[in-house]
């Protein structure tokens, strides 16, 4: 998708995208050997957009490499989770292959965001909608920071990181991207599945 010229300053990006993939994966959405390349265009896609703030919350796989991203480009992170930050990690981080790995960078970037204000514990019911409502949260959390005026006009673009398409009715990413439409946001994306890999998997 094209980044479209704007006379704006910066942008805030709201973002969110698919977890590891457990491991066998029945349908690969997001494998582990992709990380390194998907944190590479994420990064792009974050200098491209000139963004000054990243609004996601922090799951293993596409959260967290992002969060980690822009902490290290002294970007401001505001991370949303839709209940406690511990209870979040056992449910949501280390429950996929690598544990060690993903408890690591969570607790690093929750760390950063937690001393600037921007760790978020929200008290929602552990259930399906709880992860949709938290989306809902985040579209108007990065709306809330183009209001900062240090920045001057900022716009609004959702970073949307997934294999490119919705897997069925109860797909939080997608009801995320029909959302921020609807919201005015921009809509950019970085695939987790390259296209050498995914025609490689169909011969």
């Amino acid at each position: 998708m094209p980044v479209s010229s704007t006379s704006h300053s910066g942008a805030v990006v709201a973002l969110v995208g698919r977890r590891i993939d457990p491991e066998p994966a029945l349908t690969p959405r997001f494998p582990f050997d992709q990380v390194n390349r998907v944190r590479i265009e994420i990064t792009d896609q974050l200098r491209r957009s000139r963004a000054v703030a990243l609004v996601s919350s922090a799951a293993c796989g596409a959260d967290l490499v992002a969060l980690q991203t822009a902490q290290e480009m002294r970007l401001r992170t505001r991370i949303i989770l839709p209940f406690s930050a511990v209870r979040f990690r056992e449910t949501s981080v280390v429950d996929r292959p690598r544990p060690e790995f993903w408890g690591d960078m969570f607790d690093r970037v929750a760390s950063v965001a937690r001393a600037d204000g921007n760790l978020v514990e929200l008290d929602m019911v552990e259930a399906d909608n709880a992860f949709s409502a938290a989306n809902a949260i985040i579209i108007d959390e990065a709306r809330k920071l183009t209001d900062v005026k240090a920045h001057g006009p900022l716009s609004l673009v959702a970073l949307v990181v997934w294999e490119g398409e919705s897997r069925g009715a109860d797909d939080n990413t997608y009801k995320f991207v029909k959302l921020a439409r609807h919201s005015g946001f921009r809509i950019e994306q970085v695939l987790t599945l390259n296209a050498a890999r995914e025609h490689a998997q169909q011969q």
